[in-house]
């Protein structure tokens, strides 16, 4: 029998959600009992939290779909290797997963393996039941404890034997911490192209030719694009002072989604975390999802899902429109964009919808909760 290290968690986070998610759980845990060591891979700000020993590798790991991921292998494999050196070195107590399950899952069956006496948690369960419910069972046989976003999720994993828990959605913690009392500008368009350099690439283009198209219809619109990093704003700012917009026209705003998502009439949102948190804040947008087409070709082939948005998934029904794929082209948001510019009443009634979904994602404290349910995990 391995011993464990009784205070060590490592943990893995491999997106800018899975960072915010994985910091504001790290100091849930640390006020629950503050004797906790944290390693691992995570984001600034999880990096930040641990002095250092919790990696920053986000904006290298947050690659979208099978293809991109592939060609990327050797960096991967590269990445896993010394994940899973570190981990058999420190022997922690708790491996702690924060969605990235391409990675993730794969990390669980190597440490269960090599490790036996660590326990392993996810908190965000990984979208099996969307795309591979044969891995149900495998992952039950790996992990000891499922932290699910969304209530129908807790008995797919407990009918294979994995205690798992719905506490509530982490997005409801932190989008009540950025609340603000503020009401709608007029003709404000917000742009909210996604947190990953590849795919900001290849929906802000598309974007700002839907936004020429619009002015062509609605000359007084205005325009304010959400950029997830420094980083992500210089690959924004990049594609604007290439292209054929007026200075000025579309203001990148760094670290700002959330206010936007308040204030702007309304907005077109790359497919993702962001497309819960428009709905939170109950703002009319569209949802756009573009993938490399090899990608988009083996993911219809396995997901068995009507809808790729999750406030879609959620209410059972589109109610954010979905441009995938070949749809997500400027002539298509541009007359969205323009019909929901046009009709009050329709945007009134589609925020409505999207509040009355969003409210299912549970009350606030989810990190609170999630910490004690991780706590009760460790060795006395």
């Amino acid at each position: 029998m391995t011993e464990v290290m009784s205070r060590t968690v490592y943990v893995v986070a491999g997106e800018v959600s899975g960072d915010t998610h994985g910091s504001e759980l790290m100091e849930a845990l640390r006020k629950e009992d503050g004797g906790f060591d944290f390693w691992g891979l995570g984001g600034p700000e999880m990096s930040r939290l641990s002095e250092g020993s919790v990696r920053d590798w986000v904006e290298d790991a947050a690659v979208v779909g099978l293809w991109e991921v592939l060609r990327r292998y050797g960096w991967f494999k590269e990445r896993f290797d010394e994940a899973l050196a570190e981990i058999m070195a420190l022997k922690p107590a708790v491996l702690l997963l924060i969605d990235y399950p391409g990675f993730n899952l794969r990390l669980a069956k190597q440490v269960h393996e090599k490790l036996p006496e660590t326990k392993i948690v996810h908190y965000v369960a990984p979208q099996v039941w969307a795309w591979n419910q044969k891995r149900i069972p495998q992952i039950a046989e790996t992990h000891d404890l499922m932290i699910c976003l969304f209530p129908f999720e807790v008995p797919i994993f407990e009918e294979a034997g994995l205690r798992s828990r719905c506490l509530g959605h982490p997005l409801v913690d932190e989008l009540e911490e950025k609340r603000i009392d503020a009401g709608r500008a007029g003709n404000l368009v917000g742009l909210f192209p996604g947190s990953r350099s590849r795919e900001v690439s290849r929906l802000f283009p598309m974007m700002l030719e839907s936004v020429s198209r619009l002015l062509e219809e609605r000359p007084g619109v205005r325009f304010v694009a959400a950029a997830a990093s420094e980083k992500i704003a210089r690959v924004m700012n990049g594609i604007l002072a290439a292209g054929d917009l007026p200075d000025g026209l579309v203001e990148v705003q760094t670290g700002k989604s959330q206010h936007l998502m308040q204030v702007v009439t309304c907005g077109v949102v790359a497919s993702g975390t962001a497309t819960l948190e428009a709905a939170y804040y109950g703002m009319p947008y569209c949802l756009v999802y573009r993938v490399a087409w090899p990608t988009f070709l083996i993911a219809k082939l396995l997901v068995k899902l009507q809808f790729i948005g999750l406030i879609n998934i959620l209410a059972g029904r589109e109610l954010a429109r979905e441009f995938v794929q070949g749809e997500a082209n400027a002539y298509e948001v541009a007359l969205w964009l323009g019909r929901a510019l046009a009709n009050e009443d329709d945007r009134a009634k589609l925020s409505r919808e999207l509040l009355e979904a969003a409210s299912r994602l549970g009350e606030p404290g989810v990190h609170k909760r999630a910490a004690h349910e991780i706590a009760l995990l460790f060795p006395e």
